[in-house]
């Protein structure tokens, strides 16, 4: 911007002082040329004044002006009257006649009046150096019937010292405003910027789980305040987030004491309601039908129990793998089997190829299988149900469909939320507890595989696990696409839950 307003600036200075040299050039060159016509017109009518007296004044240059420097005299000869006589041709200190452009000469002569050019005065003496100046025509009538050209040429020395004096200001004044400018940046960010910047990393910090880091307060300014209340809200957030660690850490050490506590009596409990049921045959209906209550609500009772002593094994983080090389396709065939999957209309299986090995611990894959194709079969609507496996060099992976009732994008939010069921009444038909996909998550996780899940309101849904053959292998593909292929790409609901 300096730049810009100073070229500027300086263009006008430069024009106007040149303009102005240019007006007192072309009056003071109008009046010598006034001067000099009368005093050739008077040789004709007075005797005392010679022609060559008059002539050889036109090449003195003692005349100065107080308004210009020591001018220079040029006269040619008109391109007509040279072809007679070239006699009053010459110059003031052997300036070169050829210093006058053929230009200028052709406009002075269609004129006949004052014209101006910027030019460069050449003189024969090779000593001398060029010196710009403005040359300014007009034509003379000489007495015997004689046209000539006049030149007068005022040199721009002063004007050109003026300008580079500007100039030198100018760049000067520049290079102390730039200065001025760093210096004013450099305290702006020191006062602003770096405060600013320290503000961001402390709280990229604080994003980071370093809840200890404070600012660091300096005087009592709006970068002050700004300090203390940034500092204020870090302790908050500090105090907030330690009362709510104590209480996730309370509730799961409730849940995991409870679920331990529990075992003992619900182990005599299930051995009591054992011997019931074996001897419903001697009851009397009512009492047999609740021995056979009992039993199965023991059953689901245990199976709650299982659930919430996993979770707490993942909240815990002692939950650890115990792998084995494995056949995938018939662990999913007999989890198929055990729920009685057939039986449901329209169930497919699809694994065209024959082995799909991969090292994973059975028991939370079986899990994760059990998990998907349970809630498969409870939402289905009895529109069908579709298990495929596909495999690549590196990676396995199941996917489980349904057409029935699948769930909205609201309700996506939901999904694997501990307790959480979309339909209570529906998961209560095969006992739900609201804890199978959130157990299904942490199961991939921990075998650093992935389960994503897409689902459209009356599309049903679909589930897709995908596992590293061996541990520490990154998933670099998925052979399984989530958004199933009779399905467009615009869906309502399509949840990553590797990113939960």
């Amino acid at each position: 911007m300096i730049a810009t307003v100073g070229t500027v600036l300086y263009s006008k200075i430069a024009a106007g002082v040149y303009h102005e040299k240019n007006s007192a050039a072309i009056a003071e060159a109008q009046s010598l040329a006034d001067y000099t016509q009368a005093q050739l017109d008077a040789t004709r009518y007075r005797s005392d004044i010679l022609l060559q007296t008059v002539i050889n004044n036109i090449f003195r240059v003692s005349d100065v002006s107080p308004t210009t420097s020591v001018r220079e005299t040029i006269m040619l000869a008109t391109p007509a009257t040279a072809k007679i006589s070239t006699r009053y041709q010459g110059s003031s200190n052997d300036v070169l006649l050829s210093t006058i452009p053929k230009s200028l000469r052709a406009e002075v002569r269609k004129n006949f009046y004052s014209n101006s050019m910027r030019v460069q005065i050449r003189y024969a003496k090779s000593s001398r150096a060029p010196i710009d100046a403005i040359a300014v025509g007009r034509v003379l009538g000489i007495p015997s019937n004689s046209i000539y050209e006049i030149y007068y040429l005022f040199p721009l020395t002063q004007q050109n010292q003026l300008i580079s004096l500007i100039r030198g200001w100018m760049l000067g004044t520049g290079a102390a405003l730039l200065l001025l400018i760093a210096l004013i940046t450099w305290y702006v960010i020191r006062r602003v910027v770096l405060p600013v910047r320290e503000v961001a990393q402390i709280a990229e910090q604080l994003t980071e789980g370093d809840l200890s880091r404070r600012l660091l307060i300096r005087g009592e300014d709006e970068m002050g305040r700004l300090a203390i209340s940034f500092n204020e809200m870090a302790l908050s957030m500090q105090q907030q987030i330690s009362r709510l660690e104590n209480l996730s850490r309370l509730q799961q050490r409730f849940v995991s004491d409870v679920s331990h506590e529990l075992r003992t009596p619900l182990t005599t409990i299930r051995m009591a309601s054992q011997l019931l049921y074996e001897s419903r045959s001697r009851l009397d209906p009512a009492a047999s039908r609740s021995a056979e209550l009992l039993v199965s609500q023991i059953e689901r009772f245990e199976s709650l129990l299982s659930d919430l002593l996993e979770v707490s094994r993942f909240d815990a983080r002692a939950a650890i793998l115990e792998t084995k090389d494995i056949d995938l396709k018939p662990l999913v065939l007999n989890v198929a089997d055990q729920l009685q999957a057939n039986q449901v209309p329209n169930f497919s299986f699809f694994a065209p190829d024959t082995e799909y090995r991969a090292l994973v611990d059975d028991r939370r894959i079986e899990r994760i299988i059990r998990n998907l194709l349970s809630n498969a079969m409870d939402h289905s609507e009895g529109n069908g149900v579709a298990v495929s496996i596909s495999q690549t060099e590196h990676v396995v992976a199941i996917g489980v469909r349904d057409y029935g009732i699948g769930f909205s994008e609201r309700e996506s939010e939901r999904l694997f939320d501990r307790f959480w069921r979309a339909d209570p009444s529906r998961s209560r038909v095969r006992g739900g507890t609201g804890l199978g996909l959130a157990i299904a998550l942490d199961d991939a996780k921990l075998h650093q595989g992935t389960l994503k899940a897409w689902g459209s309101p009356g599309n049903g849904a679909h589930f897709v696990v995908t596992l590293p053959k061996s541990p520490g292998i990154p998933i670099d593909s998925e052979p399984i696409d989530v958004i199933p292929n009779d399905q467009p790409h615009t869906i309502l609901a399509d949840v990553d839950i590797d990113d939960i």
